[in-house]
């Protein structure tokens, strides 16, 4: 178990008391026998629009090497995208005190060189601002662990017709797995990342935060819905997340991009990561094309009458309205189709033109993931995809094991391979992987 050190008693500078005030730090030294105690004076000043928020980078790089010569500073390590997000999360943590170094992730072999891939952008990106802030930039390439333990899966998943989300298995496999594991061979006490999530409370305690926590720890939502982003994070085991500070919490987006602007960060206009790291901006189906091949079926009303021919059922998503390619048909109205189900034992694809043929009030889930503990059957909130406002339902425990969760109002299109996000409030619970879309086997 990895220890650390930390001012007690010093103030903490919250984001909101950063963003309308601004701040500097004096860093002092004292040597009291043989103990190296570190002394941290806030100074609140009214923000000049016309300087920088931040020392200039000779400064910041006196103050990082002298926070370096505390034996017992607790050292951060933060993972380097090359995006905004992930540059403010570095630079707030230096301004709380934390000796802060990076991690650039390579994730992905497959396309280098390819106009799809931007890692050789990203980690110049990563480079820059953490030569801007005066900062250590480490690289790993976690292509080999990504390939074994993400997209076999998500590979996986679409031969057996199911829709996966690898980028929630991307957090807990290589995020908070291997990330984890990588900042702990470089001395780390913690790592950080740009989520947008809050947690509460703030690691305080002498001890580096494990498995066995005394004090309980939550995990709530960002303060910007908009970029709230604890649905990623509900796979993630406790004690893994235990170890993750989370500094862009208290931020609303916009803030943080004034930030980066007044700081000087060459990214502070980067467009946000979207999608897939793999996949980029290419069309998906051709894509999973080279990996899967299309086995192409009827294409079948409610009623059975076959309306066309599928390219194969790994290449459709329940809900999905583009790219069925029905329209015209005679006979029918001019309304839009819908994946409504897939049927593999005759390779058949369901569509409809009725939306509420999509809806549904049951699922069953397995691989529940708790963050706190529950006692089923459990009333809470929850959401089966990114951005979804939160839906009230009741959750509790089948004979088998798995969780059987029934919404108060239907909802659309829920999608086995998927998953789902429990809430209390604000506070993530957990989360589990949905595995039908019926309330019986």
């Amino acid at each position: 178990m990895l220890t650390k050190a930390r001012c007690k008693g010093l103030p903490q500078c919250s984001a909101e008391y950063i963003r309308y005030h601004g701040w500097r730090f004096d860093e002092q030294l004292r040597v009291l026998g043989s103990k190296l105690l570190c002394f941290r004076r806030c100074e609140s000043t009214r923000p000049n629009p016309s300087s920088a928020a931040s020392p200039m980078p000779s400064v910041r790089r006196k103050r990082q090497d002298t926070l370096r010569q505390i034996e017992n500073a607790p050292k951060v390590i933060v993972g380097m995208s090359g995006g905004v997000d992930s540059s403010v999360a570095a630079y707030l943590l230096q301004q709380q005190g934390f000796v802060v170094e990076g991690l650039f992730m390579k994730n992905w072999d497959e396309d280098d060189g390819t106009e799809y891939c931007t890692a050789i952008a990203d980690l110049e990106d990563a480079q820059q601002v953490s030569d801007q802030l005066g900062i250590t930039l480490h690289t790993a390439n976690f292509a080999a662990e990504y390939w074994d333990n993400v997209f076999s899966h998500f590979l996986k998943e679409y031969q057996n017709w199911r829709t996966p989300n690898p980028d929630i298995l991307c957090n807990r496999e290589i995020k908070f797995e291997q990330f984890v594991r990588y900042a702990e061979t470089l001395g780390a006490d913690y790592i950080a990342t740009g989520h947008y999530v809050r947690r509460s409370p703030i690691p305080e305690s002498n001890v580096y935060p494990s498995q066995d926590l005394e004090e309980p720890i939550q995990f709530l939502k960002g303060l910007d819905a908009n970029k709230d982003q604890t649905y990623f994070l509900q796979a993630v085991p406790k004690h893994k997340l235990a170890r993750c500070l989370f500094p862009l919490g208290d931020w609303q987006k916009p803030d943080i991009r004034r930030l980066a602007a007044s700081l000087g960060l060459t990214n502070h206009r980067k467009k946000d990561s979207t999608g897939i790291c793999f996949i980029g901006e290419r069309r998906f189906a051709d894509f999973l094309g080279q990996y899967i091949h299309d086995q192409p079926g009827p294409m079948t009303d409610r009623q059975g009458r076959v309306l066309g021919q599928h390219r194969g059922l790994h290449q459709y998503t329940i809900g999905q309205r583009q790219g069925i390619n029905l329209g015209g048909l005679a006979g029918r109205p001019e309304s839009p189709w819908y994946v409504m189900d897939k049927i593999p034992a005759s390779n058949t694809l369901l569509v409809t033109q009725d939306a509420a043929d999509l809806t549904g009030n049951w699922l069953r889930a397995r691989e529940a993931n708790w963050l706190q503990p529950v006692v089923l059957p459990l009333r809470c909130s929850a959401k089966i995809r990114y951005r979804q406002q939160d839906q009230a339902c009741a959750v509790s425990q089948a004979a088998d094991g798995s969780l059987l969760v029934r919404f108060d109002h239907p909802q659309r299109a829920i999608t086995t391979g998927q998953y789902i996000a429990f809430y209390q409030d604000d506070e993530l619970l957990g989360g589990a992987n949905i595995q039908s879309t019926s309330s019986v086997f």
